[in-house]
């Protein structure tokens, strides 16, 4: 566990407060790790699963490589030759 001294305005630590009595948590530290993973959940991106990561080698390992195209009309002829 991380301990830190930080600095919040009047605002910041009646919000926390806020988060903390909705959410019956013990602590300030309750309340800012809870606040920390909604942010991490809603605008972070998601770390993958080692399951899906190995699912994505299967289909790389299975795929045929087509490239490179010199042209978009190089491409478009190969897509309309195997439609």
């Amino acid at each position: 566990m991380t301990q830190n001294i930080i600095d919040i305005g009047e605002r910041e630590g009646r919000v926390i407060n806020i988060v903390k009595a909705k959410y019956g948590l013990k602590t300030k530290s309750e309340a800012i790790a809870l606040i920390t993973k909604a942010y991490e959940d809603a605008f972070l991106e998601p770390e993958l699963r080692p399951e899906y990561i190995e699912k994505l080698e299967k289909i790389k390992r299975g795929a045929k490589y087509i490239g490179p195209f010199s042209s978009v009309e190089e491409l478009d002829k190969h897509i309309k030759s195997n439609a």
